[in-house]
């Protein structure tokens, strides 16, 4: 025991006197970059008042190196994507003072704290100055418009108030009163986004006396799509959560996780099982999630959702084989997930100003016919899925990497059949007057419409995309599918028989 007792002392007392060892332990309490007068201000009260957050940001990358410095890498491994860093921030590091006092005549969340003016909500808009180009992206995307696209389509806005409205008995029949802001921030606008409106101002007490704050409602929120207090729309912290907004931690399936779900965006479910998430929680610690660009092969050895969505991709020896993107409908060529049937990317975020022949804001009519002006065309999608096959090129076989995205279309095709099959049959209900259309989410038949495309054909297609079989057979699969229909049949012959 003595023996080991010493050698163990041993190599504690080798570890602390590496200085790489000691130097990385060093650089998680102080940050190595210099600090402005104005964050060092912040950090004199918040390490006392909040030292989790403010450990968070001494890790980050932010806190270790300038702008200045930073802009001066190589094209290839540069993390700032603007052209200039004002000239006020290039030489320290990005603090408290730096992201919270920007812009501030576009913040109605500005207000005078401890001698400045600070921003509450750090938006999109702010993080531009050093991230312009991936701000712009974002800009364009799905899920800048996340919030949007719910309240200003009101297909979807009639679907989240009937799921979100409170039910209760009157008359002895079932009514839904509209659901209230904290239920749909809870819910539906917790992944989509809220919109963040400063209501007034309101007085704290605090150990240094009595402070004014902004009062916001709908906050906190990290939705992707949330409406900053400065009219910008989203929120990088949806990824990049804060202090440390760590790319190692954007890379990781955890993150996309928060939303993509099941039932209705089984992606991360699909991923558990999938034999790239397999090899995943079996060796990530040996992956380099940090690195820009990101190499296949000698960074990491499987997807995450980054590597297909998002991240930058090179070979080892500096050869593109993906652009960085925060559109992250960019390269996909279907839309797979959230809608009846799956149909091509569409060609603007703001999918609410989509009209199909019906008329209605939906991609396709329920027949299934697409609404092609607003999607993009065949060579863009050819285009898009080369792209996606030169990403998989990376581990696996022309012939290997074929053969999926055959199995893949095939899936999809088969699973909208499915899904006409259900629409038909709410259809005959609607014509036979065994339910009413003007809310076609409300009744029994109708949910279970709802279910088979949002649910079950959603599966099918996120298990053939990802390489996940559960979820294309018995985890809301096939199966369900099928069971489904089933149900619809007898509850539409149950309905007529009441009526004989």
């Amino acid at each position: 025991m003595n023996r080991i007792a010493l050698t163990l002392s041993a190599v504690v007392l080798f570890l602390l006197c590496i200085p790489g060892v000691y130097a990385e332990e060093k650089d998680k309490a102080s940050s190595s970059a210099p600090l402005s007068e104005g964050t060092k201000a912040c950090l004199d009260c918040h390490k006392d008042l909040h030292p989790g957050l403010v450990r968070d940001w001494l890790a980050s990358r932010h806190a270790q190196v300038v702008p200045g410095v930073a802009i001066k890498k190589a094209e290839m491994e540069r993390r700032i994507s603007a052209k200039s860093i004002p000239e006020a921030l290039q030489s320290v590091a990005v603090g408290c003072y730096e992201c919270h006092t920007l812009n501030p005549a576009a913040h109605k969340d500005n207000f005078e704290h401890a001698g400045y003016k600070i921003n509450v909500v750090v938006s999109p808009n702010d993080c531009r100055t050093c991230h312009s180009i991936e701000a712009e992206q974002y800009s364009e995307s799905t899920k800048a418009y996340a919030l949007a696209n719910l309240d200003n389509n009101p297909v979807f806005k009639t679907l989240v108030e009937t799921i979100d409205g409170s039910k209760g008995l009157k008359n002895k029949k079932l009514v839904t009163s509209k659901p209230s802001d904290t239920t749909k921030n809870d819910t539906c606008y917790a992944c989509h986004g809220t919109e963040v409106v400063v209501k007034g101002f309101k007085t704290v007490s605090t150990d240094v006396g009595d402070m004014q704050f902004p009062e916001l409602l709908n906050w906190p929120n990290q939705g992707v799509g949330r409406i900053n207090p400065d009219g910008s729309f989203g929120a990088c912290t949806s990824c990049h959560p804060r202090h440390r907004f760590a790319i190692s931690v954007a890379r990781k399936p955890y993150t996309c996780s928060q939303c993509h779900v099941e039932p209705d965006v089984p992606a991360w479910n699909v991923y558990r099982e999938s034999k790239h998430g397999n090899i995943f929680f079996s060796v990530e610690r040996e992956w380099a999630f940090e690195n820009v660009p990101w190499v296949p092969g000698r960074d990491f050895t499987a997807p995450t959702c980054a590597t297909c969505h998002n991240s930058l991709l090179s070979t080892a020896d500096g050869t593109t084989i993906a652009e960085r993107n925060h559109n992250f409908g960019s390269r996909p060529w279907a839309r797979i997930f959230g809608l009846i049937y799956a149909h091509p990317q569409p060609k603007s975020g703001k999918t609410y100003l989509i009209k199909n022949k019906d008329g209605l804001p939906l991609p396709t009519t329920f027949a299934g016919e697409l609404a092609s002006d607003y999607l993009i065309d065949k060579e863009e999608q050819i285009k898009r899925l080369g792209r996606m096959k030169r990403i998989c090129q990376s581990c696996h076989a022309s012939g290997f990497t074929d053969g999926h995205f055959t199995k893949f279309a095939a899936s999809i095709e088969e699973a909208d059949q499915m899904v006409k099959a259900a629409t038909l049959l709410l259809q005959s209900a609607w014509d036979a007057g065994l339910a009413d259309k003007s809310n076609p989410f409300d009744e029994a038949i109708e949910q279970k419409w709802v279910k088979q495309w949002l649910f079950y054909a959603n599966s099918v297609r996120f298990g053939s995309a990802m390489m996940g079989p559960g979820y294309t057979t018995f985890e809301h699969g096939w199966w369900d599918l099928t069971n489904n229909l089933a149900e619809m049949t007898d509850l539409i012959k149950l309905e007529k028989g009441k009526g004989k």
